[in-house]
This record gives structure tokens, C-alpha cells and sequence, in this order.
């Protein structure tokens, strides 16, 4: 007897592999989009509520808006500071602390303690676990300038 040839494999097995992969895909595909829809709502509803707030602000007259935040306030008491004194004293509050915020050089002992922790990491570059010392010296800077920053400030 005569037997009919091998038949390759079948792929039935690859199919519903394939089948599920290209769900995947298009379920992939269909979110994004939903995503793409729902963000370019989101965009055009914002766009229209500055549009909108933008025009009411401008249609208020700026002299009638000072006046009618003025009207809601209560009467000053004798004593209060005006509302241009108060801007004055923000001013000036704002001025002394532009003063303050300007960065001090480091002291002689923080820079050398500083340096010295940078000499001995380039030195011992595979090891650096061997610059403990330089590193608890800077520390202990640190500590003491924070102490007295402490101490200024607190007294």
C-alpha cells in the first residue's frame, strides 16, 4: 500500500496565538486613540475657559474692580495702616530679604576641610572608603558653622 505523503504541522495552534496578538493590537490602538480623543477635549475645554476668563477680565474696567474692592472691605479703623502702607512695608520686607539671600563666600577651614576630601577621593579613586578622616573633618565644619548659624539666628 501506498501511503500519502507527510503533512506538515498544522498551525493550528499559531493561529489563535496570532489571532489574540492582533486583538491585543487593536485594543492597543482603540485606547490610544480614546486616549488621543479624550486629551484634545481636554485641551479645547481649557482653551475656551481661559478664552472665556480672559474676556471677562477684560471687559471689567481695572479702575471699577480697585473700587469695588474697596467697597467690600470694612471701614478702616483709626490706627490700621492704609493699603499703601502695607504695599510699602511688603516692599521693603521683600528688599531686606534680597539683601539676605546674597551667598557668602566659605570660610578658610570649610574650603581647606572641602579641599582636602576632594584631594584624598582623586588620590584613592578605587578606594574611596579610605577618606574617612577628611570626610569626618568636613563634617565636623559643618557642624560647627551650622552650630553658629544656629546660635545667631535663635539669639
Amino acid at each position: 500500500m501506498i501511503q500519502p505523503p507527510p503533512q506538515p504541522p498544522s498551525n493550528r495552534k499559531l493561529r489563535p496565538l496570532q489571532t489574540d496578538v492582533s486583538r491585543i493590537q487593536a485594543l492597543e490602538l482603540q485606547i490610544q486613540q480614546r486616549v488621543a480623543d479624550e486629551l484634545k477635549r481636554l485641551r479645547a475645554q481649557e482653551a475656551d475657559a481661559l478664552r472665556a476668563a480672559q474676556q471677562k477680565l477684560s471687559a471689567e474696567p481695572a479702575a471699577g474692580a480697585d473700587q469695588q474692592a474697596a467697597d467690600d472691605l470694612p471701614p478702616r479703623q483709626p490706627g490700621e495702616p492704609s493699603r499703601k502702607e502695607v504695599a510699602k512695608a511688603v516692599e521693603g520686607l521683600r528688599a531686606k530679604l534680597e539683601e539676605k539671600r546674597q551667598v557668602r563666600p566659605l570660610p578658610e577651614t570649610l574650603e581647606s576641610a572641602r579641599n582636602e576630601v576632594v584631594r584624598c577621593l582623586r588620590e584613592n579613586d578605587r578606594r574611596p572608603l579610605d577618606c574617612w578622616r577628611e570626610v569626618e573633618a568636613f563634617k565636623e565644619e559643618v557642624r560647627r558653622l551650622e552650630k553658629g548659624w544656629v546660635d545667631k539666628v535663635a539669639s
